[in-house]
């Protein structure tokens, strides 16, 4: 008698652990109602354009001009301090699964654009504005800062929404860390603060939407302790800028430009569920 109910107790134990073990759900960071966010840090590489600024006495377009990025030194002061995190080249973006591995994301890449200085760029066009720049123009102009200076540094600000789809790579029994791939392609708004020096005009200071831009990207993201997130992503896209300001308000200038740019950048974050009925 004895036997037999140790037998039924070790049954039951053994019933129990399996359905406990078999109700026992994975966590997933890319299930559906997921929300994540992250803050990171890029570097840009950008491609030759042509660059064409039309104001009342000037008509000039600049061919091939080579331009960079524009990195921060790198210290606590410039990267943490809670009043300039945002003068370095930045990214925040904020997203959510809408679909088991596929995710709706809107950001902001703050990237900076600067002219290569004293470069020669092959010129056409002229400008009627009395002084030493008098003349019309075809053939070869060295840029030296007297003339021309061309920055987007406040912000070449491209503000984009995403789509990404991920797969899961490495997932630990313990569950702290697991890893993802994942792949998309965004669309968004260019709304830059250029800063334009062009001869003695005043600058413009006024962030403005000047274009659109369109994207791929890829990268790979870890997953600690369920919650918190680092990321390492390439991206590569198109900037079209045909609405430029280029003087302060009130005077005539405009630009227009398009090139093809790269980007790589880090990030960390942290992600949660919104839907707390499942796990």
């Amino acid at each position: 008698m004895s036997k037999s109910i140790l037998g039924l107790a070790i049954g039951l134990f053994c019933v129990t652990n399996y359905v406990t073990g078999q109700s026992a759900i994975p966590y997933n960071p890319l299930k559906k109602g997921q929300f994540f966010f992250y803050w990171g840090w890029n570097r840009e590489f950008y491609s030759r354009s042509t660059l064409s600024i039309k104001g009342a006495d000037y008509d000039l377009v600049l061919h091939r001009v080579r331009a960079k990025d524009k990195p921060t030194r790198l210290s606590y002061h410039n990267y943490l301090q809670p009043d300039r995190v945002t003068i370095p080249q930045t990214n925040f973006r904020v997203g959510y699964f809408i679909r088991p591995g596929l995710a709706l994301s809107l950001g902001v890449d703050h990237m900076k654009y600067v002219m290569v200085q004293d470069q020669v760029v092959e010129v056409n066009g002229i400008v009627s504005r009395p002084g030493v720049y008098q003349k019309t123009y075809n053939g070869p102009v060295q840029m030296t800062s007297d003339f021309l200076t061309f920055e987007h540094t406040d912000g070449l600000n491209y503000i984009h929404v995403a789509l990404e789809k991920y797969k899961e790579l490495y997932h630990s029994k313990t569950e702290k860390c697991i890893v993802n791939w994942y792949y998309g392609g965004g669309a968004g708004v260019l709304v830059p603060k250029t800063n334009v020096k062009f001869l003695d005009y005043e600058r413009n200071d006024r962030f403005h939407v000047s274009g659109f831009g369109l994207n791929a990207q890829a990268g790979m993201q870890g997953v600690f302790f369920k919650h918190f997130v680092m990321r390492l992503e390439a991206k590569g896209g198109y900037i079209n800028m045909p609405d430029i300001i280029l003087h302060k308000k009130g005077i005539e200038g405009r630009g227009k430009q398009r090139f093809f740019f790269g980007e790589a950048f880090w990030s960390l974050g942290a992600t949660y569920s919104l839907n707390r009925k499942k796990k």
